[in-house]
């Protein structure tokens, strides 16, 4: 009894550190003490599990000892890859991991849904419907994450589409959702193994269906929606298991995970209904304006020496920026500016790198003060008053044609200001189009150069070339 009352008021104590330490991720101020605030509440969660064992009739003990055994040897191998993965993963591979993670919470609480089913433990009829539930949708997740990952890993470099594809979905789905139902009104309270089995596997398979078709560029809402799919299923695995601390984080998690979809879809011109039914990121709506102007190249020293007599510059940093590592030049660039007397920014668009908050934890990694950093709704009418936007590795969120050009398949979609700055120049490294593969009307503009090379040695001549100037001001 007392066991029992201390894991309830550690849950309790784990669920409130949960809905704090999210709370605290809302501020980029606070966002690191709510990653381990949250870190601490999982941690009390996981070993007042361990209590479970006290006061186990004897005849069950020796299982439940082999278990925990098991348990253990899990928790070591997961935190010790966890850890080390962590602490050595490149920030341009930081999207793929979150997407594994991810796929692993559903994957757990899916696996949570089988033990139930097959071992007949879920109480009743409302608890076997419960837990299938929670078995699809953690299912789902586990294989579209996995499928989500691959891509953003460059293990899968296609989107395979088909004839016919959205019937065969939902056929899968339909035969899914009729081999749960035959789960939950089975009329003997035992389903067949086969039987489950078979339902896992639909709904395994359906995760990968409905990830396949998905273009890359739209990975960050593939993976805010399987952020939703696995704290929806962790909670109802843990209703089922009656578990305060598992329905409280899954529900916080699910409630995140479907605002920052929402959010994500909006910032993208998407309703959620596209995003999950129809075969979004297809390049097959290619734009049929014709593109006036041509493309400027500029010499970095040259852009740099203008940028320092400008009064104020907008910087739009993209997936190109991570990919060179070129944060921490770019900010000693950014203070140099700044010593010069310059107002400089930084915008963030919504959907900028391949997972929501890329470009902010990219900003943050090079420690980049939070009150220059401002998101694409609150600085998006400055670009019209200031001297000069600087674009490094960013594309799509900065393409005028999504205004413009009503063939383009990112019209409608919020995107950066950037060419109403009085003067745009673009850091790229070659001529190549975007991660949705169409063309950039910006880049063509009358007031946009482009600066070619990779943006770690872009910056490094950015970087001289001010502080050359300045020591020959100083002499």
């Amino acid at each position: 009894m007392i066991a029992q009352d201390i894991i309830s008021g550690c849950d309790f104590a784990a669920a409130v550190m949960f809905i704090y330490g999210l709370k605290r991720m809302s501020s980029p101020v606070t966002a690191r003490s709510g990653i381990v605030l949250a870190g601490i509440g999982m941690m009390v969660a996981i070993v007042v599990s361990f209590l479970y064992i006290v006061g186990v009739p004897a005849d069950v003990a020796p299982e439940l000892r082999v278990n925990t055994g098991l348990a253990l040897i899990a928790l070591v191998i997961g935190l010790s890859w966890a850890y080390w993965t962590g602490k050595h993963v490149a920030i341009t591979a930081m999207p793929q991991m979150v997407a594994l993670y991810n796929g692993m919470g559903g994957g757990a609480a899916a696996s949570i849904a089988a033990v139930e089913l097959v071992g007949g433990k879920a109480d009743g009829e409302v608890q076997v419907l419960v837990a299938t539930v929670g078995a699809l949708i953690g299912s789902m997740s586990l294989a579209g994450s996995l499928i989500a990952w691959a891509k953003l890993d460059g293990r899968i470099n296609k989107t395979f589409r088909f004839s016919g594809q959205q019937i065969v979905n939902g056929l899968v789905m339909l035969a899914t959702l009729v081999a749960g139902a035959t789960i939950v009104f089975a009329t003997d309270g035992h389903p067949s193994s086969t039987l489950i089995g078979a339902f896992f596997a639909g709904a395994l398979l359906f995760g990968v269906l409905m990830t396949v078709p998905i273009g890359g560029a739209d990975m960050p809402v593939v993976i805010s929606i399987y952020n939703a799919f696995t704290g929806l299923a962790v909670g109802l695995e843990g209703y089922v298991l009656q578990n305060p601390a598992l329905m409280i984080a899954g529900m916080v998690v699910g409630s995140a995970g479907t605002l920052l979809t929402l959010l994500m879809a909006k910032a993208m011109n998407r309703s959620v209904a596209n995003v999950l039914f129809s075969n979004f990121g297809s390049s097959s709506g290619q734009s049929t304006s014709v593109i006036a102007g041509s493309l400027k190249p500029i010499e970095a020293s040259d852009a740099a020496i203008n940028m320092r007599y400008a009064r104020s510059v907008i910087i739009v940093p993209g997936y190109g920026l991570a990919v060179a590592q070129a944060q921490q030049k770019m900010y000693e660039f950014v203070k140099l500016l700044q010593a010069a007397g310059v107002d400089v920014k930084f915008a963030i668009h919504p959907v900028a790198g391949r997972m929501p908050g890329h470009m902010d934890v990219l900003l943050a990694e090079a420690g980049v003060p939070y009150d220059i950093i401002f998101q694409l709704e609150d600085i998006n009418d400055e670009f019209a008053n200031t001297d000069v936007a600087l674009v490094v590795g960013a594309n799509d969120v900065v393409n005028p044609a999504a205004r413009t050009d009503k063939s383009s398949p990112i019209y409608g979609m919020p995107i950066l200001n950037a060419d109403k700055a009085h003067q745009v120049y673009v850091v790229k490294r070659g001529k190549g189009k975007g991660y949705a593969d169409i063309e950039n009307l910006l880049f063509y503009a009358d007031n946009c150069n482009m600066v070619y090379g990779d943006a770690q040695a872009v910056m490094s001549k950015f970087v001289q070339a001010v502080r050359d100037l300045d020591m020959s001001a100083a002499a």
